[in-house]
């Protein structure tokens, strides 16, 4: 399960998620992705389970890229608690992703496994999520 070695401080504010992603929205390493449509949170569980998808379709051939790191800090408070005595404690971590973020990146197999794996690797999370290729990004260069 992906979580930071150490941080700073233990509990963290959940903070807002307006507007679209600075970085990480273009393709750096591979040849297709699977980027986030709506802003939110991901948790480690999701993208392991999306790792592990994409990796047993791809049947251990190419690359897999993951682009984001959950070093967020989800705290909750135990069940039948009464409300005060102070904030929770980490239940799991979580990445924030906005619109248009590259979660997972492919390359070294063919198009139509890769298109398919990140298909079934977008299943496992709770966000919108579409596949691009870089073809289709040079295609736009042209274009214009």
């Amino acid at each position: 399960m992906l979580m930071p070695k150490r941080v700073k401080w233990r509990r963290q504010m959940r903070g807002r998620m307006r507007g679209k992603a600075m970085r990480g929205a273009e393709l750096l390493n591979g040849e297709f992705g699977l980027q986030v449509l709506e802003p939110g949170y991901i948790t480690a569980r999701q993208i392991e389970a999306s790792r592990r998808t994409i990796v047993r379709y791809m049947k251990r051939r190419g690359k897999v890229w993951i682009r984001i790191f959950p070093d967020k800090p989800y705290t909750r408070k135990a069940a039948e608690t009464r409300m005060g005595s102070g904030k929770g404690s980490v239940d799991h971590w979580v990445a924030v992703v906005r619109p248009g973020r590259i979660l997972f990146e492919l390359s070294g197999v063919p198009s139509d496994a890769a298109v398919h794996a990140l298909k079934q690797a977008g299943y496992k999370l709770s966000l919108r999520t579409k596949v691009v290729g870089r073809e289709e990004q040079v295609t736009g260069e042209q274009e214009e």
